[in-house]
């Protein structure tokens, strides 16, 4: 997920008449000594990747959305089944879906009039 082109950002200076809470030296000591801002910026994920691990974590961010993974770390289930088993509002279980599936762990599949989810690959590694 690493970058190979280097994102402008880029250390800002502290105003004149403003104390820094470090010595500028020390933190320009510091940031060369891992080889300095061109190095620290690559380091970084594109904001692409960016965006992607932020819906990732924000899907794994809630109780509900946790709990929808582990029911179907052994097979893909049947919405009416994992809908059985949360006791929640049709609605409130397919929010959590839908930003389960925005995160990219897990994916629906149709068999007939019902949706089967199941983990995806990165679904699955968050729940061994």
């Amino acid at each position: 997920m690493k970058s190979s082109k280097s994102p402008s950002r880029s250390l800002q200076k502290p105003r004149s008449g403003k104390r820094s809470a470090t010595k500028p030296d020390a933190g320009l000591e510091a940031i060369e000594s891992v080889g300095g801002i061109e190095n620290l910026s690559r380091q970084i994920p594109d904001e692409k990747d960016l965006a992607e691990m932020s819906r990732r974590y924000h899907a794994l961010s809630d109780p509900l959305r946790l709990t929808i993974l582990y029911l179907l770390k052994d097979q893909p289930l049947c919405v009416c089944v994992i809908n059985q088993f949360m006791q929640i509002a049709d609605s409130k279980l397919s929010y959590h879906l839908a930003v389960l599936k925005e995160g990219g762990l897990i994916e629906g599949e149709y068999h007939g009039n019902w949706i089967y989810y199941s983990l995806t690959d990165t679904g699955r590694d968050f729940v061994r």
